[in-house]
């Protein structure tokens, strides 16, 4: 009885993954065929971690410990006591972005988690189309002035195991974003008619995510929804946020119970893939390997598949520990084509036994 019970519980999970999987592929389109630069906050859309991204952000099942909350809520289950993450991303341009991701485990009711992103823009020359500035000779409409643009998310995300081999998580998160310096101003509505606009928008927002163990081997399977909620206003008009659907799958292919050569040296080469649809975009898809020599030195690289300039990504890690506690330290290099130039991520995980 008990082998038929857990049979029918993987068949039960394998068809879960199934629906959740054709639900990712074959939304109807009114939800995922927004044009291209409709949806507002695309900043939703550059997401901590250098390991994920040298991996081609092909990371929704590889996401596991306290950056989880990031890119898979479910994966939070694998902290066992307290875990915290720092990232500096050096973005397009002037802009840099920071994140700090802290979780710790209620022992058998679950993992709760914390995530604060920050994003910097960088300073902005403030223009008008009011006279007297439209008229000046030597530079027309600039006021002199300058703003600096920011966006912050703030969030929980809460984990749990429901069986050995399958996890569900729930992120509850709040964003911000001003195109100005969170202040009203003055602004033309319609021709002629100037108005008091808000220049910040703010939403809360819903990430579910499910990871699921075969068994068979090591092949993982995992789905993710970020970013769920309502259209975000600012001034007059409103607009959808990036909604993704992530759905993964990863294998060793070596390594401890791999599918291709059993190595129990600590040495383990890992391969990952992840459908991607935001709701902005057609379908893409991510690409990622991994190899780690001797449970020290990591080595990764991935491809973006049908992005306009993203493609190639790669970096690697080490991990060390000091005083008893398990230190991670990772970097990530992405090309963003000849005229964007490239953005390079740095981590730091802290690990408490």
């Amino acid at each position: 009885m008990r082998g038929n019970e857990r049979m029918k519980s993987h068949v039960t999970l394998t068809t879960m993954f199934v629906l959740i999987f054709a639900a990712c592929v074959l939304v109807p389109s009114p939800l995922v065929a927004q044009k291209v630069g409709s949806t507002s906050m695309q900043f939703l859309k550059v997401l901590p971690s250098a390991r994920a991204t040298a991996l081609g952000e092909a990371y929704s099942t590889l996401a596991l410990g306290s950056e989880a909350v990031f890119w898979n809520p479910s994966g939070l289950v694998a902290v066992r006591n307290q875990e915290f993450s720092l990232t500096y991303i050096d973005w397009l341009f002037d802009t840099r972005q920071g994140a700090f991701a802290y979780a710790f485990s209620l022992g058998t009711a679950g993992v709760l988690g914390v995530q604060i992103q920050y994003v910097d823009f960088g300073v902005f020359e403030e223009t008008t189309n009011d006279r007297p500035y439209i008229s000046n000779p030597d530079a027309p409409g600039f006021t002199g002035r300058t703003f600096r643009p920011f966006s912050y998310v703030a969030g929980l995300t809460f984990a749990r195991s429901l069986t050995d081999r399958f996890s569900v998580g729930l992120g509850v998160k709040y964003a911000h974003e001003s195109l100005f310096d969170g202040q009203m101003v003055r602004a033309m509505v319609t021709q002629g008619s100037f108005e008091e606009v808000k220049t910040w928008g703010d939403v809360f927002l819903f990430d579910f995510g499910i990871r699921y163990n075969t068994g068979f081997r090591s092949i993982q399977l995992a789905s993710v929804v970020q970013n769920f909620g309502p259209d975000v206003k600012y001034a007059k008009e409103a607009n959808p946020v990036p909604l993704l659907f992530r759905f993964g799958i990863a294998a060793d292919l070596i390594g401890s119970n791999a599918l291709l050569i059993s190595e129990e040296e600590g040495n383990r080469l890992t391969v990952a893939f992840d459908i991607f649809h935001p709701n902005d975009y057609s379908q893409q898809g991510h690409l990622g390997v991994e190899y780690e020599f001797a449970e020290f030195l990591s080595l990764r690289g991935g491809y973006k598949f049908n992005y306009d300039f993203e493609g190639v990504t790669f970096g690697g890690g080490v991990r060390h520990t000091v005083a008893g506690i398990p230190l991670t330290l990772d970097y990530s290099y992405g090309s963003m084509g000849p005229y964007l130039g490239n953005v390079q991520r740095i981590s730091l995980g802290v690990m408490f036994p």
